[in-house]
């Protein structure tokens, strides 16, 4: 007698809690051994196998779905037969967005059936009211049986589906309790059955852990043709839409939205979104241009410093990596005096930036802070910072910059070497420095 895990296929002669290979907890299944195992026949369908010249390509033609950023993210649009898991904290916006989203199909003529195990009707009701998603092809469904969900889809042939969420669902024809991984393994696995045979569009909506991963079996991803997350913070309005697995489409590309009281908005110019709106220009604050996958954003750097009120001087850190930041503060420390000085950085409106293409603004926003005087309010600062304080070219230097000159900004700091087979955007004034020494004495002196 052996046990197996379901996930990674490893196998302990004993039952644990625990796979001690993968760490998944309840995926042990009892496995009877090689005594009575029963070798799979080969068998003949009658089907064969068709000509790659032969298959109609138009079956995988996507289809708007009217919402243009999640258009951005999926390659086009919803493919027959897709099945999309979108996985994202609670309270983030998943149920507005998919909303949106039915509403805008079921008002193109397409039979939308909207499952919901979490909420009643009259509060998904309640909800279209409020952002203009009433239609009478939008069907609302209260129900957790799988067994019902399937009969519905078979009675309604709608023409998307949308489960609000799997966790919710359950089969009685096998144990644990909806959520755990034996009832997320055989709901996803029916549903997505019923959508392949079908050719239905299939959204799915997932919770994820503490640690941000898809609740459930890790199964759950590998079946699905697109896996994205929405992120967000719940005091800020803006959300992003990120694609992590996608069978039709590149998964590089970033979405953008903002959540208001009429519902959740597509933006497809969020730089605004994390400029300061302050028209007074302060000291500590620097521009720079990131790339979230393909779509570069002009985000504001802040920083402020101010002497320390006791012996251990205090770094707070928003939107960035704090040991990042730490460094920086460390190399900013040759050129200027931050060692006892408390140092606070910060990104306007929410933005995360996770790339070192803005060490540079980070550190003119601390120089700008250090002295009290206030960088030229339409300059961008792009480059990454050794520990030498030698600046460090970045890639794309032409398409940033080209996002810059968009939003009215005209001149820029870069690393030496960045301007080579890079065609400058007219009215940007472009200053190639090599360390942070010598772009400290540029961009500050008056």
């Amino acid at each position: 007698m052996a046990y197996t895990c379901s996930e990674c296929g490893s196998s302990t002669p004993k039952w644990m809690g625990k796979c001690p290979k993968c760490q998944s907890w309840g995926t042990l299944e009892e496995n009877a051994g090689p005594g009575v195992s029963v070798k799979t026949q080969a068998t003949f369908s009658g089907k064969r196998a068709t000509p790659v010249t032969q298959v109609d390509a138009t079956t995988a033609s996507a289809t708007s779905t009217g919402v243009s950023e999640l258009d951005r993210v999926l390659g086009g649009g919803l493919v027959p037969g897709a099945v999309i898991l979108l996985a994202g904290e609670p309270g983030v916006g998943k149920s507005t967005l998919l909303l949106d989203v039915s509403a805008k199909a079921a008002k193109m003529g397409r039979r939308v059936l909207y499952v919901t195990g979490e909420e009643s009707q009259g509060q998904v009701r309640l909800r279209a009211e409020r952002t203009g998603a009433l239609s009478d092809n939008l069907l609302l469904a209260n129900e957790t049986d799988l067994a019902a969900v399937l009969g519905l889809i078979e009675v309604e042939d709608p023409e998307l589906l949308i489960v609000d969420s799997v966790q919710t669902l359950a089969s009685d024809r096998v144990e644990g309790v909806p959520g755990g991984v034996t009832q997320v393994r055989e709901v996803a696995s029916a549903v997505i059955r019923a959508a392949k045979a079908r050719n239905l569009p299939t959204v799915l909506v997932g919770h994820i852990t503490k640690d941000g991963t898809v609740a459930g079996p890790r199964l759950l991803e590998h079946l699905v043709d697109v896996v994205c997350s929405f992120e967000g913070d719940k005091h800020t309005r803006l959300r992003m839409l990120r694609a992590i697995k996608n069978r039709f489409g590149p998964t590089d590309e970033v979405g953008c939205f903002a959540m208001t009281e009429e519902g959740i908005t597509s933006e497809s110019d969020p730089s605004g979104l994390f400029l300061s709106r302050s028209q007074t220009n302060a000291p500590g604050t620097c521009l720079t241009v990131t790339l979230d996958g393909k779509r570069p954003l002009v985000i504001e750097v802040q920083a402020l410093t101010m002497e320390a009120a006791g012996g251990n001087p205090r770094r707070t850190v928003s939107g960035m990596d704090f040991n990042r930041v730490a460094m920086l503060i460390a190399v900013a420390s040759k050129s200027m005096n931050l060692a006892r000085s408390d140092v606070f950085v910060s990104t306007v409106g929410g933005a995360k930036i996770q790339e070192p293409a803005a060490d540079l603004a980070v550190a003119l926003a601390l120089a700008s802070a250090a002295v009290d005087k206030p960088q030229y309010s339409r300059l961008v600062a792009i480059g990454e910072l050794s520990l030498s304080g030698e600046i460090r070219r970045v890639p794309n230097v032409g398409q940033r910059l080209a996002e810059a000159a968009r939003m009215g900004i005209d001149t820029a700091v870069v690393a030496s070497g960045s301007l080579a087979d890079v065609t400058l955007p007219k009215g940007i004034r472009v200053k190639e420095v090599s360390n942070l020494a010598q772009a400290i004495e540029l961009t500050l002196k008056r």
